[in-house]
């Protein structure tokens, strides 16, 4: 039986994907973890590369490929320093993971994003937005960067504006083709009400 997705974000940007007549290439930066998204491309056609830093979330997505019969292709890399030639995957996304790099990290790496990918490729990422409930906990390290404990570590969690991180798009060599922001109150872990704060993009590489 195959595996159900709930990422309606990442659902949005395959249409977009299959929207346009590149070649169905796909990079996910962050791609490990117990489920990971790269599969639901594969079921639709995409050849998959995946970069995951973490060794633990490595061997997870490792044990679901085990357990489903995929091979997705997920390597251990950073998303700052992409082993692929340029010009080489035709989209790229980052779901849930850009946001635990500072922000100059994260500015650096849509350079590299758009390095790799193909003229008119497609990107996908999503920020943390100062309405969420985590902005403003721990310790600020940066404007808007924080050290907050995430499972007995210390994890840096990035906040942005809604309207923040566009000119580092275009800066990138990036046109905004899709933003929404998300904001829902939900329950938490210990039985009470959390916020939750995203702006979500979908980005185009512009055709020089």
């Amino acid at each position: 039986m195959k595996p159900i997705f709930w990422q309606s974000q990442l659902t949005t940007f395959l249409l977009y994907c299959n929207g346009t007549e590149l070649d169905k290439k796909i990079l996910d930066c962050g791609a490990g973890g117990r489920r990971p998204p790269l599969a639901m491309f594969q079921d639709h056609g995409y050849e998959t590369i995946g970069l995951e830093i973490s060794d633990r979330s490595l061997e997870r997505a490792q044990e679901f490929e085990k357990e489903f019969g995929y091979e997705l292709n997920i390597q251990k890399g950073d998303l700052r320093d992409i082993p692929l030639k340029d010009e080489s995957v035709s989209f790229v996304y980052s779901y849930n993971t850009i946001f635990h790099m500072p922000k100059a990290e994260i500015y650096a790496a849509l350079h590299e994003f758009n390095r790799v990918m193909k003229p008119g490729g497609l990107c996908f990422i999503n920020l943390l937005t100062t309405e969420d409930h985590g902005y403003g906990e721990g310790e600020e390290v940066r404007p808007g960067e924080f050290l907050q404990e995430e499972m007995g570590d210390q994890v840096l969690h990035c906040y942005h504006d809604k309207e923040e991180a566009e000119p580092f798009f275009r800066e990138a060599g990036f046109e905004v083709l899709y933003k929404e922001i998300r904001k829902r109150t939900g329950p938490s872990r210990d039985g009470g009400k959390i916020t939750l704060g995203y702006v979500d993009y979908i980005v185009e590489k512009i055709k020089k």
